[in-house]
């Protein structure tokens, strides 16, 4: 019940679950545009406990500073997230075999409010993404997500930093190569 909370970006205004789309495009044979409902329906709904930590957790000890949020402690938590193993939505999409990275993509604006600058995305190398503990989430800790946590769907990515766990997500594309942005850490 005392999650953290940190942003990338200036979260959406309407996360209304009942009109969210998710658009699943690139190298695949089946792009699909799914909404909440349709991941409900269409796979497996599981639980799971993920834990979560910001990148820049304890940051505030570090000497030299580093740059970003000065966190102590607190930047990381593990709540019960509810969703769509990612998994069966790319076995249902057919990822062919040539993509090496995928690219996710939430409905966030960039941090300076400037709407030509895009917000951070964040990917993962496929076969991490070909995992079974990676989630497409639509409730934490048993009640729809809140707007500071991703509403109303959010990638949870339990093993990398919270910056790969994408919030408000819209849009995940297949690809050959790694997505061209100059905030992707694929080592993080």
């Amino acid at each position: 019940s005392r999650h953290f909370t940190r942003n990338n970006g200036i979260p959406p205004e309407d996360v209304d679950p009942s009109t969210w789309t998710l658009t699943i495009d690139g190298f695949v044979d089946n792009p699909m545009e799914l909404t909440i409902a349709d991941l409900r329906e269409q796979f497996e709904v599981v639980t799971m406990a993920l834990t979560l930590e910001c990148g820049g957790n304890g940051r505030g000890f570090f000497n030299p500073p580093a740059k970003g949020n000065q966190w102590t402690y607190g930047a990381v938590a593990c709540s019960e997230w509810t969703g769509v193993r990612l998994k069966d939505v790319l076995e249902k999409a057919g990822v062919q075999s040539n993509v090496v990275y995928t690219a996710h993509y939430g409905a966030d604006g960039h941090l300076s409010g400037d709407p030509d600058k895009l917000p951070i995305s964040r990917g993962v190398p496929i076969e991490k993404a070909m995992t079974d503990n990676i989630l497409i989430a639509f409730e934490m800790n048993g009640e729809a997500l809140h707007p500071m946590n991703g509403a109303p769907l959010r990638l949870m990515v339990p093993w990398k930093y919270g910056f790969k766990s994408i919030k408000s997500i819209v849009k995940m594309t297949f690809q050959e190569k790694e997505p061209p942005t100059s905030w992707n850490l694929a080592s993080a």
